[in-house]
C-alpha cells in the first residue's frame, strides 16, 4: 500500500490521455497556447458569450443567428454541456489569457468514426479579429486531432463570402479542396462554401519541415 508521499505524487500526475474520441469528447481536455486557453464551457460564461454572439456581423459568417437575449446564450451553453455529458462532438470556449474573458468558440462539428475524420468550426468576437488568435487556436486543435485523437483527416469549411476564414485555414497548413455551389442554406439564402482539409501525413510533414 503506498504511503502518503507516494499517494500525493500519484494524485499530482496529469490525467492519462483519453483512449477514444468519445472519451475525449466526454472530457474535452483543456488546451493552452501562448495567448489563449481552450476549456469546457460553463454557465458562468454566458455574459461573455452573449457579448459577441449578439453581434450581427459575427453571426453573418456562421450558421447560428445573432442572439437576441442572454437566455438564448444560456440555452446554447446548456446544449453544449449536454454534448459533453453524452460524449458527443462539441466545442471549447476560447479564453483570452490577458483579460480572462471568453472571446469565441472552437470545436468539433461532426465526427466520422469509420473514416477517422472530424469537421471543425469556430467563431470569434469581432473585437479580436485580425490578431492571429484564431490561427493560434486552430493550430492547437489540429495538434490535438493528430497527436491525441490519432485522426486521419480534419475538415473545415467557410462561406465563400468570408475569405478571412480561409486565410486562417491556409496558415494552419490546410489545403483548399474546392468550392461547393449553393451548398448550405443560411438564414434563408443558399450560400457557396469553400472546403478545406488536412491529412495527418500533411500535418506530420509540415512539422518535420520546421
Amino acid at each position: 500500500m503506498p504511503d502518503m508521499k507516494q499517494l500525493l505524487s500519484l494524485l499530482m500526475l496529469p490525467p492519462s490521455p483519453p483512449g477514444t474520441p468519445r472519451e475525449y469528447f466526454l472530457r474535452m481536455p483543456q488546451v493552452e497556447t501562448p495567448r489563449l486557453l481552450l476549456r469546457r464551457m460553463t454557465m458562468r460564461d454566458a455574459r461573455d458569450i452573449y457579448a459577441y454572439s449578439q453581434d450581427e456581423e459575427v453571426a453573418r459568417h456562421v450558421l447560428w443567428t445573432a442572439h437576441r437575449s442572454i437566455w438564448e446564450t444560456k440555452a446554447y451553453i446548456r446544449w453544449v454541456i449536454q454534448q459533453y455529458r453524452c460524449g458527443e462532438p462539441s466545442s471549447w470556449c476560447i479564453v483570452e489569457k490577458a483579460s480572462g474573458r471568453v472571446i469565441g468558440t472552437i470545436g468539433f462539428m461532426s465526427y466520422q468514426g469509420d473514416n477517422a475524420t472530424v469537421e471543425l468550426g469556430y467563431s470569434l468576437a469581432r473585437s479580436h479579429w485580425n490578431q492571429g488568435l484564431m490561427t493560434e487556436a486552430l493550430s492547437a486543435v489540429l495538434a490535438e486531432c493528430f497527436q491525441v485523437l490519432k485522426l486521419h483527416r480534419v475538415e473545415a469549411q467557410h462561406f465563400s463570402a468570408n475569405p478571412a476564414s480561409g486565410r486562417v485555414m491556409a496558415k494552419c497548413g490546410m489545403t483548399h479542396e474546392g468550392s461547393l455551389r449553393r451548398r448550405i442554406c443560411n438564414k434563408g439564402v443558399f450560400m457557396d462554401v469553400e472546403m478545406w482539409a488536412i491529412l495527418r501525413t500533411d500535418w506530420e510533414r509540415s512539422r518535420s519541415a520546421r
